[in-house]
């Protein structure tokens, strides 16, 4: 069977290469005879597994060593709690900026731990643009702010950080991460589901400094940072087969040319497919501010339900897979996440065109 363009929006698509290294090794994990899903997480080969994702990960994102990085589970939703938990440990007060879908699960996660400021707010006009924002809406004393670096069901993105001071910035980048150069010393915390960019669903990254780890004593351990940052992520049985699957993505990265290289190709795909969209009688972004726009998540509409929903069922049967857009946003939404081709994002488009022709 041919494989097809995947534009899911997780779990998304991974790297072709990588999948077929899997297959190569499924059975046989570098000679041992047993699947990479067979073996003891303790053990010595998957040790070097997750020493190896975790090295990988440090040199693609230069992440500083008073930073740890933790392999968890329960997805970046699992963060929603375990961050306010955590830090919430002075003022019991957090500023989280309401972008997006996500954006406001967080905020209503936190209200569970202590007081949640939200300076700005773009939900009343449907999370088409970012808010406005200023220095001046963080000068409350708080334990962190907290936003949502892209917004995968909008299609909007943070392109300039938040003026927050010397207060502590967590950033949810769950489908952004490793797509463009970041510089993890502004952050107190990242955190990632792997399903978009690092790898398959089942794992999340938390790439925390250390001196945010251990300010609230007395919480479970499967919640407690401390307790992943001493175990080094072994705590518990972690998600083997996808901190694995990781390592490839990872290596598959590297050999690109690392984050900068991808971050090239990234913004061809985008540039290429909102100048499509900009200059389409048929189509429209639904991001209304183009300087908002995410090179990652990319939504669009006709306007009219009926076509928007034939759309996405010819480019199916075209082998132009998940474009139907979120079910709170509607429309389409094309996630090119680092393993969609530049081929794929160029087959979209001439679909588009073909389209519009048929249809306007």
């Amino acid at each position: 069977m041919k494989r097809v363009y995947n534009f899911a929006a997780g779990p998304a698509a991974l790297p072709l290469s990588v999948l077929e290294k899997a297959k190569e090794e499924l059975t046989d994990f570098g000679g041992c005879g047993m699947s990479v899903m067979e073996i003891s997480h303790r053990s010595a080969p998957f040790q070097a597994v997750a020493d190896d994702a975790e090295a990988r990960l440090r040199r693609l994102l230069a992440i500083p060593d008073n930073y740890k990085v933790l392999f968890l589970q329960g997805g970046a939703s699992m963060q929603f709690d375990m961050l306010p938990m955590n830090l919430m440990h002075d003022t019991k007060r957090a500023y989280y900026l309401n972008t997006g879908n996500f954006a406001k699960k967080s905020a209503k996660e936190a209200k569970l731990f202590g007081e949640v400021l939200i300076p700005a707010s773009s939900e009343e006009i449907g999370y088409t643009a970012l808010p406005a924002l200023t220095a001046e809406m963080f000068s409350e004393p708080a334990d962190y702010v907290h936003i949502t670096y892209n917004n995968t069901i909008f299609g909007t993105t943070f392109h300039k950080l938040p003026e927050v001071g010397d207060k502590v910035l967590a950033a949810d980048m769950t489908s952004c991460i490793l797509s463009e150069p970041v510089n993890v010393s502004d952050y107190g915390v990242i955190y990632a589901g792997a399903q978009k960019n690092l790898g398959p669903a089942g794992l999340t990254v938390v790439i925390i400094r250390e001196d945010l780890i251990g300010l609230n004593e007395n919480l479970p351990a499967m919640l407690d940072y401390a307790v992943y940052a001493k175990n080094n992520s072994m705590y518990n049985t972690p998600p083997t087969f996808a901190i694995y699957m990781m390592d490839l993505v990872l290596e598959w990265l590297e050999d690109l040319g690392g984050v900068p290289a991808i971050y090239e190709i990234n913004k061809r795909k985008a540039a290429a497919l909102y100048a499509y969209l900009d200059s389409s009688k048929l189509f429209r972004g639904i991001v209304t501010k183009k300087e908002d726009r995410s090179i990652m998540s990319v939504t669009f509409t006709t306007g009219d339900k009926a076509l928007d929903t034939r759309f996405c069922k010819e480019a199916e049967a075209a082998g132009l897979c998940n474009l139907k857009g979120h079910r709170v946003a509607g429309g389409m939404r094309a996630s090119i996440y680092n393993a969609v081709s530049e081929e794929a994002v160029q087959a979209l488009i001439a679909f588009m065109a073909d389209f519009e022709k048929n249809n306007i």
